[in-house]
């Protein structure tokens, strides 16, 4: 990748939850989220990710959504759809999907369960890459997939045109500087650890991709807007409000807790599919500590 083609993403991206009511998705609940984050000043948004419990989606829903959320945001601010499998053929299916339908970019993620070699993991990459003609974004998250995109293969990967940026979940800050200086100029680095954003931006990075900001999108994004300005003393003071939040919404697997805070907020309900199951109580408490702490209970 010699120049950074395709939209520049930063800020704060959410990873949108995909709300649920009777077994189905509730494409009215969906609706009103992606307009209160569009409002809100959200710089991007990503459709069915892990977070919007793509997994668990059947081909049809995951295409409605990417196409419910293209419709909606009509333009105003990126969509990075979800385009992940642990089989190359079915994340190139879906990649093709966002593509016709008008998304931005991909968050593609790397082969989980499967454990993949690095080979095999920059190979799973060029194909999805060779299949369409819209920018990808290589999603790292070893704690989900058993998997590593090294800092090697992600230099090789960003030497592909439309390969432009990580969002790097392995809370490791100093993967920032090292992905840095191997990767192609202009490759973009995204945190995808809401508790580490802000020292991310500081090593090098440019935004989040964030759980958090499905509820408090306003503060994310004038987190990650202060991060970009330069005004650390800012940043971290919103990083310490929020970190309870933070906390709160991985108490148990996400999406879980975040589901359960939108709820409390009339947003949509905390249906959430199995072998996924609603927050624990435990949980359930952190995170209405958390929305009391910050005015909103």
């Amino acid at each position: 990748m010699s120049d950074n083609s395709g939209p520049m993403l930063k800020g704060s991206i959410t990873a949108l939850v995909t709300p649920m009511k009777g077994g189905k998705v509730d494409e009215k609940a969906f609706t009103g989220l992606v307009e209160r984050q569009v409002k809100a000043g959200t710089h991007g948004v990503v459709p069915v990710g892990t977070t919007g419990e793509s997994p668990t989606l059947t081909h049809e829903e995951h295409a409605r959504v990417v196409d419910l959320c293209i419709e909606i945001v009509a333009g105003r601010i990126p969509v990075i759809a979800g385009a992940g499998s642990n089989s190359t053929q079915e994340a190139i299916m879906l990649a093709r999907h966002a593509e016709k339908s008008g998304a931005d970019a991909l968050l593609t993620v790397t082969g989980y369960y499967n454990k993949p070699s690095q080979p095999g993991i920059y190979a799973h990459f060029k194909a999805v890459h060779d299949a369409v003609s819209i920018p990808l974004v290589i999603y790292n998250v070893p704690a989900r997939t058993s998997s590593d995109v090294t800092v090697e293969t992600l230099a090789r990967l960003s030497e592909l045109e439309r390969v432009i940026g990580v969002k790097d979940a392995t809370a490791n800050l100093a993967r920032v500087p090292q992905q840095r200086l191997a990767c192609a100029e202009g490759f973009i680095q995204l945190s995808g650890e809401d508790i580490t954003a802000v020292g991310f931006n500081a090593m090098g990075g440019s935004g989040c991709i964030s759980v958090t900001s499905n509820i408090v999108p306003e503060l994310c994004a004038q987190m990650q807007e202060a991060c970009l300005k330069g005004d650390w003393t800012r940043a971290v003071d919103i990083q310490d409000r929020l970190t309870p939040l933070h906390e709160a919404v991985f108490a148990d697997t996400s999406p879980a807790p975040t589901k359960y805070a939108l709820s409390r907020l009339g947003l949509c309900s905390d249906e959430i599919r199995l072998p996924l199951v609603g927050a624990s109580e435990a949980a359930c408490s952190k995170v209405d500590a958390a929305l009391a702490g910050l005015g909103l209970l």
